[in-house]
């Protein structure tokens, strides 16, 4: 059976078991239970429906139409993966996919929804718009495509592992008092969030592909001690004698037990109702509990770096970047063979990154794309879509490692060969972007929406523009998404000391070649003596930036400076890292311009 043969007939069993339990259709989330955006394989259910496997997305089924929803990163990929026969394409940022569903389904039909993938906001407002349509939104007992999914993967069973303080920098002891001692007028505060929980109990896992994560369920009391649920076969006497008798380990399955606990104590209990399944709202408001609905209290104290965690971070960019540069002189001198193809290409980099003998994990799965694929902004090469290297063409990498003391993520955009005058044009307007972002300095509560235009301005001089946030958060040997901080259109909390963020703006011509330049910067106090509390960013990637992609007379004084800076700084920091042939290599590609 073809791919999208194999898809079809998963959606025809599903709308086959929709009818069995007297649902009109469904409504196919990206998640888990613990709101992730990478999951572990048993919890891939749209991937598993339709071929996207992104990182973003929901589709709806009804018995004779679906659609899939889609952000701008997966535009593209999308299309590529999910049957237009099958799916019509909307975007999840343009398209409510409630109001899709009010349009297309008929009055009196039952919509169903797995309470443990949904927010208790996007129910309401989901609900709401289907009752003005007659319809009624349903929440099911038990997944239906976990009903049709016959080879489903079980959860995983790897041991969970403590996180010595000597990367953490902080013992859990003294993060839970912390957030202990704020919590004045609740009992309890329920966590799901699985880089939460590992970032609080200096806990780190394998449950989840390239974030090391432990699947499992906390509840944290006044008293500082906590309940974690989490599955047997994952503790250890290691992680037991870690985590001491403040922290009482229970099986995973008996969470509901102890939000029902909490309820039947009629306790207070604080929960992110934006982060946090609806199921566990509703359990805890059956149970008799009180709610209060407030931010997940280890959000910020998780995203402001404490000085070891920088210090990590900066020691993982430089292994990270001399394993890198040895990739981009590798890159250099073989591509233009034109023998080289993606998928080897992204197996070389990460043998480089591997003889560190330092990498965990990459830290997601390598965007290695040659001409057009590289304007597939979230493209995942796979043997069907693998493609040469070409002489005269761009290829885009945009990669990250998972070591014990940081996480990275870097995208370097590399001409093959001579480059066309159009595409030098842009990679430069990029460019002035991406230094416009890292030479940033601006006052003390500044948001990231604040920031973005200054990345965005150059390319809106041209009439040109990215359909991507500028910049996200990023985890320390957690999660390479982490929030609240970003830079986006859509940016609302301030930056703040410590927080680490990504700069990569870019632009992608579809058909031709995509471009992004992406370094991690941390934010933190500037020198500068002013009337205003002034913040700067640190730059911690360190790889060279194609010189053969650069217009110079396209650059500033100050765009020249900051680049020739930037690229004497590499030098020096990677030169005594790498091999001769590589150090020779670097020192020209690192020149001044």
């Amino acid at each position: 059976m073809t791919t999208n043969g194999q898809h079809h007939q998963r959606l025809l069993d599903l709308r086959a078991e929709l009818a069995r339990r007297g649902l009109n259709g469904y409504v196919v989330a990206h998640t888990d239970e613990h709101g992730s955006e990478y999951t572990p394989a048993y919890a891939q259910r749209l991937a598993w429906l339709t071929g996207f496997d992104g990182s973003a997305g929901l589709a709806v089924t009804l018995q004779d139409k679906a659609a899939i929803f889609v952000d701008g990163r997966y535009t593209l990929q999308a299309r590529a993966q999910v049957d237009a026969a099958d799916y019509e394409y909307k975007s999840l940022v343009e398209d409510d996919a409630a109001k899709w569903i009010a349009d297309t389904a008929k009055a009196g039909d039952r919509i169903g929804y797995d309470p443990w993938l949904h927010s208790e906001g996007w129910i309401k407002k989901a609900a709401d718009t289907l009752a003005a349509a007659g319809m009624t939104l349903v929440a099911v007992a038990s997944n239906p495509i976990d009903a049709v999914w016959t080879d489903q993967p079980a959860p995983p069973k790897a041991p969970a592992e403590p996180y010595e303080v000597a990367y953490a920098g902080v013992e859990s002891a003294t993060k839970r008092a912390a957030i202990a001692e704020a919590m004045t007028d609740v009992d309890a505060v329920v966590i799901t969030a699985l880089d939460s929980i590992a970032w609080l109990l200096n806990m780190r896992g394998r449950d989840v592909a390239r974030t090391p994560v432990a699947l499992s369920f906390l509840i944290l009391h006044r008293s500082g001690e906590a309940d974690l649920y989490l599955d047997p076969d994952k503790v250890t006497p290691r992680l037991r004698a870690h985590l001491g008798n403040a922290v009482r380990i229970h099986p995973k399955t008996a969470f509901l037990d102890g939000l029902n606990a909490l309820g039947a104590a009629k306790k207070t209990v604080a929960v992110d109702a934006d982060a946090t399944a609806v199921a566990v709202l509703q359990t805890l408001s059956d149970a008799g509990a009180t709610i209060k609905r407030r931010r997940d209290p280890c959000v910020l104290p998780k995203a402001t770096k404490n000085a070891t965690e920088l210090a990590g971070m900066r020691a993982a960019h430089h292994r990270d970047g001399a394993a890198l540069t040895r990739f981009l002189a590798w890159i250099d001198r073989e591509g233009p063979s034109g023998k080289i193809d993606e998928i080897a290409a992204a197996q070389r980099l990460e043998a480089f990154r591997a003889e560190t003998g330092m990498l965990k994990d990459l830290s997601f799965d390598t965007i290695s794309a040659a001409g057009p694929n590289g304007a597939i902004v979230h493209y995942r090469v796979t043997a069907a879509s693998n493609r040469q290297i070409a002489p005269g063409s761009l290829y885009l990498i945009d990669s990250g490692g998972q070591y014990l003391d940081g996480t990275t993520d870097v995208t370097r955009t590399v001409a093959i060969g001579a480059p066309s005058e159009d595409a030098r044009r842009v990679f430069t307007l990029v460019l002035k972007g991406h230094i416009a972002i890292a030479s940033a300095r601006f006052p003390r509560g500044t948001t990231g929406a604040q920031l973005d235009t200054l990345a965005r301005s150059p390319l809106w001089r041209e009439g040109l523009d990215y359909g991507h946030g500028t910049g996200h958060g990023v985890g320390c040997y957690l999660s390479v998404h982490e929030g609240p901080q970003r830079i986006a259109k859509t940016g609302a909390a301030a930056l703040l000391p410590g927080m680490i963020l990504s700069n990569e703006p870019g632009y992608y011509k579809a058909g031709a070649f995509g471009i992004r330049i992406e370094n991690l910067l941390a934010v933190r106090p500037s020198d500068v003596k002013a009337e205003l509390d002034l913040l700067e960013f640190e730059t911690l990637t360190l790889a060279p930036i194609d010189r053969k992609l650069i217009v110079p007379e396209l650059l500033s004084g100050d765009e020249r400076a900051w680049l020739d800076a930037y690229h004497a700084q590499v030098r020096n920091a990677l030169t005594p890292l790498v091999d001769t042939d590589t150090a020779r290599w670097l020192a020209a590609a690192t020149a001044p311009l």
